[in-house]
């Protein structure tokens, strides 16, 4: 069942490669109190991911803590090195957590997976957005597959 707004986020492990090693995170806990602009992509360093969508976070970032988000996370079915090698490339400063999913426990969790196998991917999370408030989803845009808009930051400045 895919989540919906109005919905908590589900409790599904994530996680995230920094200075001290490999923390394992439960996403509920994560979001609880917290304003989350939280945005997913099919893969790290894939062309649309790379080049569009986590560039209009970065680019909005300081738009977006203005207007009361405390954590902008990006996720991907991807492991922890490979969530961090990607953020360090495109983010050095550290704006965006860098959330991994390697075993799809939150893309499935909130029932929002694609099947890229056509492609060599595997099972991956499909492209959405979430702004989260204190656990509870305020708003979600899935892109139908192949498609970039809905998911951009610069959408989710209008939900703010």
């Amino acid at each position: 069942m895919t989540i919906s707004v109005g919905d908590k986020v589900p409790s599904a492990s994530v996680w995230n490669k920094n200075a001290d090693g490999i923390d394992k995170i439960d996403f509920a806990e994560f979001c609880a109190g917290k304003t989350v602009a939280f945005f997913a992509v099919p893969g790290a360093f894939t062309p649309t991911c790379q080049e569009q969508h986590f560039p209009s976070y970065k680019e909005n970032a300081q738009k977006l803590r203005d207007q009361g988000v405390d954590v902008i996370a990006c996720m991907s079915v991807n492991d922890p090195f490979v969530m961090k090698a990607w953020g360090d490339l495109l983010d050095p400063e550290g704006d965006i957590m860098m959330l991994a999913d390697g075993l799809g426990e939150l893309a499935n969790g909130v029932g929002l997976t694609i099947d890229a196998s056509g492609v060599g991917l595997g099972q991956r999370a499909a492209r959405f957005s979430m702004l989260i408030k204190d656990g509870v989803v305020a708003s979600l845009h899935v892109e139908e597959a192949g498609a970039y808009e809905a998911s951009a930051a610069e959408v989710m400045l209008k939900d703010l």
